[in-house]
């Protein structure tokens, strides 16, 4: 009935071109995609459409590297995270340099020399071209435990003493900033994805519960959403991480800010996840499913939160560099983690004060390391986002 309302509204041949030029555009898509495409796998489809986002591969490679950076920071620092050098306080980030007199070479640093200017009261570092040091790859340097197993002295690169490499600089104590910023990487990023994933798992579980369940259990979760949502964020962060006792260890320190940051890190994922539960709890596989006799909370397991992935991904995605974000402001602020602790608030607190940051700009590197996950994470988010939907 369809083809001959067609027929009849565009004429025999008109409804024959359009049908000739359908089968042309099915034929083109198929040679183009491959036969396979339209028997793949839903992985296989989120997979080719993940490869397809430029900005979100150029992401997942820079958080890559900044992974493993941050897991094998010991081998990749020249230095060790809290090893001084006394006669470079606040030196300068040092050149590498590839050409000596117009000639590429083996990559070299020069000796760099602290002089004293009486004009400023400041310590002025030069470069002594006269003293050439060769940068050594896989140096043998300061001993460390590789991932706390075994000993070992192997180093991504180094130069022989009494030189020094300096790439980033070094900072009031004499420290390597370079080494320093891998050592915070570690705890920096490991706070927001411990603290991600424990937001993830409430907000996935209140939100599912609040969204199926409805009644007095959704009232009761709702209104606590509401009361935390009302909360200034920073001042209740403050106020809580004031609240750790000043002479408790590292590790408990960062698990208790893990905590605080998640506290509210939860609402927003339950409360996404309560709207889509309550549109789709009541579609018929689902209602399928109950007859079957799969428990209440398998149906929103394996059932209704897999629906909305995409969604959750997005979640996910936004609140990893929230997290880091709040860490780094709690740290900033001196009521995060603290020394000998390191992350990239802690690098951070120097810059507090102008007038180190303007004879000392260096100090903002651990920023800029900062702004540069911030991105590649969202850009891998978008991605992830848009291979979660491969049909559309």
């Amino acid at each position: 009935r369809a083809r001959k309302y067609l027929q009849q509204k565009n004429g025999k041949k008109g409804y024959e071109r359009k049908e000739e030029s359908a089968s042309r555009r099915t034929a083109r898509l198929i040679e183009e995609m491959g036969e396979d495409y339209f028997v793949a796998s839903q992985w296989t489809l989120m997979r080719r459409k993940f490869a397809k986002h430029r900005l979100a591969k150029v992401g997942g490679i820079v958080m890559i590297i900044l992974a493993a950076s941050a897991i094998f920071c010991e081998f990749f620092s020249p230095y060790d995270v809290m090893s001084r050098h006394m006669d470079y306080i606040f030196a300068p980030p040092q050149r590498v340099h590839i050409f000596d007199n117009g000639r590429l070479t083996w990559p070299f640093v020069y000796e760099i020399v602290p002089e004293l200017d009486m004009e400023n009261l400041l310590t002025v570092y030069t470069e002594d071209e006269s003293k050439k040091h060769p940068i050594q790859f896989f140096y043998r340097g300061e001993p460390y435990r590789f991932l706390g197993l075994f000993e070992t002295r192997i180093r991504f690169f180094g130069v022989d003493p009494p030189a020094f490499i300096h790439l980033f600089g070094t900072d009031h104590l004499g420290r390597d900033l370079y080494s320093r910023i891998l050592f915070a990487a570690r705890i920096s990023m490991s706070v927001g994805l411990v603290g991600v994933a424990i937001s993830f798992v409430l907000g996935c579980l209140l939100g599912g519960i609040s969204g199926y369940y409805g009644g007095a259990v959704d009232m009761v979760i709702q209104r606590t959403i509401e009361f935390l949502n009302n909360m200034p964020r920073i001042p209740l962060w403050m106020a809580l991480s004031a609240a750790l006792p000043p002479d408790w260890p590292v590790i408990r320190v960062y698990f208790g800010i893990t905590i605080i940051l998640s506290i509210i890190g939860w609402t927003g994922l339950a409360r996404v996840v309560r709207g889509k539960l309550l549109a789709n709890r009541m579609l018929d596989y689902v209602l399928a499913a109950k007859i079957a006799g799969t428990s209440q909370l398998g149906i929103i397991r394996r059932h209704l939160l897999p629906s909305f992935i995409s969604h959750l991904i997005v979640s996910l995605t936004l609140s990893i560099p929230g997290m880091i974000l709040g860490e780094t402001s709690l740290s900033f602020l001196g009521i995060g983690m603290r020394p000998p602790a390191v992350s990239w608030g802690v690098l951070l607190q120097n810059a507090q004060n102008i007038r180190t940051v303007a004879f000392y700009p260096w100090i903002m590197i651990p920023g800029i390391f900062v702004v540069v996950f911030v991105l590649a994470f969202n850009f891998l988010g978008d991605g992830l986002r848009d291979a979660a939907d491969p049909y559309k």
